[in-house]
């Protein structure tokens, strides 16, 4: 109803794209929320002629030992960094990798020779392992040569961070980040990295989902439109289009991604969900949507998964014969470590705001 119409901010006077149909959007910069009034009083904002194409990815050349060309038209990146022996140590990263392949495989009909996973599991000197370079290289396969209807899945369960932004394009400051297992020695990969490599490129008729189990995770694939949504369920779409204008959306394809936590936030790895071993807070909430029947639209998902993770914050656990633990079961082996309250609040961010909350979700 409103398309290609701005609103200035009632409170920092900031310039926000109205979503489709919004009645109202936040402020990525103060927070306030305007109402949207009459759209003939509001600045009409002309059509643009059409969106630049995206820029050339820098991986312009094929990965050495790429992975297999997928059969079908749904293919996956898997990425599960324990960090085993060191100080930044998880327990349930790969145990999440393992069930959301099984979750792609079983629920969604995703070909297994179409799905690549990197973990410490594997050889520590081919393609999979989860260095930088291989992330880098993963990513790059996921989202070359995708044609209308398929359908892209990427999967992080690994440590996210912070670092200062420099050139203004994000509204809290700080870029945010994945740390592949040789994040030490070869550094972190950036949001706007993630944003070149894995959501630029994506044409129209195809969707992209990401599903990201970290800190700091909340807009990590910087993608233009952001739902937040409190406690008692009701949300708004937050503009954190930047404000140099740079484009930050797809090449006409449909990307979304939910995360496991705000920008601000810790992403738990606890046994407090499944009470058997350790898993990401947020792959567990999301495949326990799923297998519960919560499924049916992006909003009932993410509602699902914030009242799972208040629940076990408060005590109610929601472990003990659920099916996600009965999965756990059935795939894993060993121990288990306890963690804390679970002090995070699962993100949902899209490229589009228009009908994301209330629309039908399909892999």
């Amino acid at each position: 109803m409103y398309g290609n119409m701005l609103v200035n901010c009632s409170n920092c006077r900031a310039a926000l794209q109205i979503p489709p149909g919004a009645g109202s959007i936040r402020c990525a910069l103060c927070h306030a929320v305007t109402l949207i009034g009459d759209p003939r009083a509001l600045p009409h904002q002309p059509p643009p002629s059409s969106h630049a194409p995206p820029p050339p990815s820098p991986y312009q050349h094929a990965p050495p030992g790429p992975p297999p060309n997928p059969h079908g038209r749904k293919k996956a990146v898997i990425i599960g960094i324990s960090y085993r022996f060191s100080r930044h140590e998880l327990k349930g990263c790969i145990n999440d990798a393992k069930c959301m392949r099984y979750l792609l495989i079983n629920k969604f009909n995703f070909p297994e020779s179409s799905i690549v996973m990197l973990t410490e599991e594997e050889d520590p000197h081919g393609p999979r392992f989860p260095s930088k370079h291989n992330i880098r290289m993963a990513m790059y396969w996921l989202a070359q040569g995708c044609q209308p209807g398929d359908s892209l899945v990427f999967h992080y369960s690994g440590h996210g961070s912070q670092q200062r932004n420099y050139n203004g394009d994000e509204a809290d400051g700080y870029d945010e980040t994945l740390c592949p297992l040789d994040f030490e020695t070869q550094g972190m990969i950036v949001d706007d990295e993630i944003n070149a490599s894995l959501v630029r490129p994506i044409p129209p008729g195809v969707r992209l989902h990401a599903l990201i189990d970290s800190c700091h995770s909340g807009t990590v694939l910087d993608l233009p439109f952001l739902c937040r949504m409190n406690r008692n369920g009701q949300y708004v779409w937050e503009d954190h289009r930047p404000r140099s204008g740079v484009w930050k959306g797809s090449n006409g394809g449909e990307v979304i991604c939910f995360s496991g936590c705000d920008d601000h936030q810790t992403s738990a790895d606890t046994s407090a969900l499944s009470k058997i071993t350790s898993t990401g807070a947020m792959t567990f909430c999301f495949i326990q949507a799923i297998e519960r029947g919560h499924g049916a639209t992006y909003g009932s998902i993410l509602s699902a998964m914030r009242s799972a993770i208040r629940n076990a914050d408060g005590g109610g656990g929601l472990g003990g014969g659920d099916v996600v633990t009965s999965l756990l079961s059935m795939l894993l082996t060993g121990g288990s470590v306890s963690a804390g309250g679970l002090r995070q609040e699962p993100q949902l961010t899209a490229c589009e705001a228009f009908d994301v909350y209330s629309k039908p979700f399909s892999l």
